[in-house]
């Protein structure tokens, strides 16, 4: 697993380097109609509910008005997402903090250019959570370490603050076995006992809770209620090369985030258009916010929280530059 690791971070690096190298400006295709021009424009999503506020935001005609015509295209994480915006395959793509941090402090040229989701604060009902079998041993997040616990991506926003929970609970991080594992697949995972706990993201937690899981730990909350979880990003050559594009599209995105965050109910609705999810978890699954700003307190506590993990191989994220 650790070659694993090693070896996506060697591809990251390396699309970098051939990105640097290539005379794209990393726009999509355009086409002309009735004289007003339209740019297509891909963005690497996961398929989760944070990322309703892209799909609704379609559906509004945020993006068409700007003369962006808006293509999702599907990645198990952020971590997978960044070598493809890098390389210019995604012009923007949507990824959890901590792996635009790492990716950073390796050198890949990458800028967040908007916010994505946070935390609902609320240790009792967030986005995600650590889910054990209904008769697992596992009662409290301390009790997790020397466990096999299953995350979307190695080295994300998943390990750092589920280590963060068992440290806080008197537990040793250090021991918690992390495996990658789409979210989908979570919930049949842990009821056939494949692993022992799981950080689910909704909607899969919800159904992994109507399977009978028990949730452990609130890691997002319980590291920072006001915990930045993922941003939609950029390679700098994108930002330098065409800045009227990366600024239709921030504007698209903040205007989508604030339309889902005042109309919850088409945000839930708009979910079953990309997951597979039944009518009973679509009312019961959690939503979160979708604030227009980042809360630059939050991570630079998931800043130090990567360099105490030793995950940023002994570099510093600059969140001003990654950030502002």
């Amino acid at each position: 697993m650790q070659r694993r690791v090693l070896g996506l971070a060697i591809a990251v690096v390396t699309v970098a380097a051939a990105a640097g190298c290539g005379s794209s400006s990393g726009a999509g295709g355009s086409s002309s109609s009735d004289g007003d021009k339209t740019t297509q424009v891909k963005v690497g999503i996961i398929p989760i509910v944070d990322v309703a506020p892209l799909y609704l935001g379609q559906k509004k005609g945020f993006f068409s008005s700007r003369g962006i015509d808006l293509k999702m295209e599907t990645a198990q994480g952020g971590a997978a997402i960044i070598p493809g915006v890098v390389s210019g395959q995604f012009q923007f793509g949507f990824s959890n903090t901590t792996s635009l941090m790492i990716a950073q402090t390796k050198g890949v040229p990458i800028k967040s250019v908007v916010n994505g989701t946070a935390s609902t604060g609320d240790t009792g009902k967030d986005i995600s959570g650590v889910a054990v079998k209904k008769d697992s041993p596992i009662k409290s997040a301390k009790e997790l370490a020397g466990k096999t616990v299953a995350v979307n991506t190695l080295q994300n926003i998943g390990d750092t603050t589920v280590r963060e929970v068992v440290r806080k609970d008197g537990g040793d991080p250090s021991k918690v076995k992390f495996v990658e594992m789409p979210f989908d697949q979570m919930p049949a995972a842990l009821d056939g006992g494949q692993v022992d706990a799981a950080w689910v993201g909704e909607p899969a937690l919800t159904i992994a809770k109507g399977q009978g899981a028990r949730v452990v730990a609130s890691p997002f909350a319980e590291t920072d209620p006001n915990l930045t979880i993922a941003t939609y990003f950029a390679s700098t050559k994108l930002t330098q090369e065409n800045p009227d594009l990366v600024k239709k599209f921030t504007e698209a995105v903040t205007e989508s985030l604030k339309y889902a965050s005042e109309h919850p109910d088409e945000a839930r609705q708009i979910v079953t258009t990309y997951t597979k999810i039944d009518g009973e978890v679509l009312k019961k699954l959690t939503l979160p916010t979708w604030p227009a700003e980042y809360d630059m307190a939050s991570l630079e506590k998931l800043a130090s929280l990567g360099e105490q993990d030793g995950i940023f191989g002994g570099k510093k994220p600059d969140l001003d530059a990654l950030f502002s």
